[in-house]
């Protein structure tokens, strides 16, 4: 996998991905930025609940649940000095659909968390990780 990263202006970076897609980061205000994109941490926060929530949502379809909708809702905790890593991480996954069996969406969260999600995994070696969900019956 391949990724490059373009300066664009003042604090402003553009993230251009291997696959061809792209997306603009860019610091706060205080440290000279313009505030026109997502800050880098939260990049890698936002790819981790992607990341967990494509596990969650494909393991899911393949049970042959009947999910029509996933949303994580990420809370974090960042060390107050440098290096600022993330040393809490709570995903509270809210699984709509029919019928869904919180066993079934438990294991689901379970196997990405454990096995098939890298990028928690990787934020776990410095952040403590952890996971809740709510399932809502669908209309």
């Amino acid at each position: 996998m391949k990724a490059r990263v373009k300066w664009v202006e003042g604090m402003s970076f553009l993230g251009e991905s291997g696959s061809g897609h792209t997306f603009l980061m860019d610091g706060a205000p205080e440290s000279g930025g313009r505030n026109l994109g997502v800050r880098p941490m939260e990049a890698m926060l936002l790819g981790a609940g992607g990341c967990t929530s494509f596990d969650v949502v494909l393991i899911l379809k393949r049970s042959r649940a009947q999910v029509t909708d996933c949303v994580v809702e990420i809370d974090s905790e960042r060390a107050e000095t440098d290096p600022k890593v993330f040393t809490k991480i709570h995903f509270h996954f809210i699984v709509t659909g029919v019928d869904l069996k919180p066993e079934l969406v438990e294991r689901a969260i379970k196997l990405s968390a454990e096995k098939y999600c890298s990028a928690t995994f990787m934020l776990g070696k410095t952040a403590s990780v952890t996971h809740d969900f709510e399932i809502r019956e669908a209309m």
